[in-house]
């Protein structure tokens, strides 16, 4: 084995350690393990997660680049917190693009890739039921519901945009905020009436369903902060 074979070798570990451990860290950040804000230790990292400094410094780099974590002088590293009114423009910018999206997959979307839609729900339906309807979580890409229809446009700038940019940092706050007694169970609903509108091919009922249901969703989070607000107010006076 040659040098340059070494280096290969060591370099692809690296990147599938990297790779590990930014999904597992992905992962806890949406699910508020690591909540916003929350200060992040690379050596403890790297002990609860059993690697290198190394992998982990990539991992981190990932991170930063799906902008979930920032880096800032004296303080460190921090889980990325957005104020409320960064949370509503996104929110609202999600409302107007998502139900563009969602007005094009009601033209382009395959019956294999409706048909694959419902048994996507299905399967959320069976975790909803495990969680006794308390959370509503969505692993990334393919199974993800809102990314399938963005998928289902057939328009790269969309996907882009909604796939890159912006996608870990709304789905972090999308499934925190949808912790409740009844929001989950609700959002299911309203993703079965999306999916009926877009498989009658009516591409204006399914970016009205689709706006409607970021909405709502956009309406709780912005009783729930005003929730949190008025908590600490009190807590205050």
């Amino acid at each position: 084995m040659t040098d340059k074979t070494i280096v290969r070798s060591i370099q692809m570990e690296t990147r599938t350690l990297a790779d590990r451990v930014c999904e597992e860290i992905v992962t806890a950040i949406v699910k508020g393990e690591m909540p916003p804000g929350y200060k992040i230790s690379e050596p403890e990292l790297a002990r609860v997660y059993g690697i290198s400094r190394g992998p982990l410094r990539e991992a981190m780099r990932r991170l930063e680049g799906l902008r979930l974590i920032e880096r800032k002088p004296h303080i460190g590293a921090r889980v990325v917190k957005l104020s409320a009114n960064e949370l509503v423009e996104i929110y609202r910018v999600r409302e107007a693009l998502e139900g563009m999206a969602c007005r094009l997959a009601a033209e382009f979307m395959t019956e294999a890739e409706i048909q694959g839609l419902r048994d996507l729900l299905d399967a959320h339906e069976r975790s909803v039921e495990e969680l006794e309807g308390r959370a509503y979580f969505q692993k990334e890409g393919d199974l993800d519901f809102h990314f399938r229809i963005v998928q289902g446009s057939k328009n790269a700038k969309l996907l882009e945009i909604l796939g890159s940019d912006l996608y870990h940092l709304v789905r972090m706050y999308r499934y925190q905020f949808s912790v409740s007694s009844s929001r989950p169970k609700r959002a299911l609903k309203e993703h079965r009436q999306i999916v009926d509108a877009i498989d009658a091919r009516d591409p204006e009922l399914a970016e009205l369903l689709m706006r409607r249901h970021i909405s709502a969703a956009r309406r709780n989070i912005e009783n729930k902060l005003e929730a949190v607000s008025s908590t600490a107010g009190e807590n205050h006076g």
